[in-house]
């Protein structure tokens, strides 16, 4: 083989090298990306016009979420939060619209005491899914069948499910991760 030879050869494997260099990092990223975001990423890459776009907004949420003041419960708010869950729940049978309303303004009472921002509520959802990823989707559909109760177009079911879903947000904003932190677990849930 010439030296010319020789030199195009070293650059294909070069090229080739770093090509898979870029591919397995770019990969590594992405399965640490879904690891960390769990459902959410995958809802995001169904959104976006590309998985490139999709993980640079996971990433911005995350950057954004880092330089909040999320912060934990005292136990303090913690028991008190707790407590108004419990008055709240059996209200259920009696005033099931007015149970959901009081269920989202807990919840969102909740999330400004540990620090979230109260904006829009896409903007909301996207700080929750940060530290709570599996439980965000529960937090759509809650604000989704919010709305229609708001409107007066929910069912009773559809009503006892929002009771759900904003209990699934609230027992793991109120525990900070820590099950045992929880005291609204073991009260038995609506419907």
């Amino acid at each position: 083989m010439t030296t010319t030879e020789w030199i195009i050869l070293i650059v294909i494997v070069a090229i080739i090298v770093l090509a898979a260099i870029w591919w397995f990092t770019r990969s590594r990223r992405s399965h640490a990306l879904h690891e960390e975001f769990g459902p959410e990423y995958d809802r995001t890459v169904q959104q976006a016009d590309s998985r490139r776009e999709a993980e640079a907004e996971l990433r911005n949420r995350r950057e954004r979420v880092e330089n909040l003041n999320i912060r934990p419960l005292s136990v303090t708010d913690r028991n008190r939060f707790a407590k108004e869950w419990e008055t709240l729940q059996p209200r259920f049978v009696d005033d099931p619209k007015g149970a959901v309303n009081d269920a989202d303004s807990l919840v969102s009472k909740l999330m400004e005491t540990r620090g979230y921002p109260m904006g829009e509520f896409e903007q909301r959802a996207a700080d929750i899914s940060v530290d709570h990823p599996d439980v965000v989707n529960h937090y759509r559909e809650a604000h989704r069948l919010a709305q229609r109760n708001a409107s007066g177009e929910a069912t009773t079911e559809e009503q006892r499910r929002a009771l759900v879903h904003y209990r699934e947000l609230f027992d793991e904003l109120l525990s900070d991760g820590l099950p045992e932190a929880s005291p609204s677990k073991g009260v038995s849930r609506a419907g």
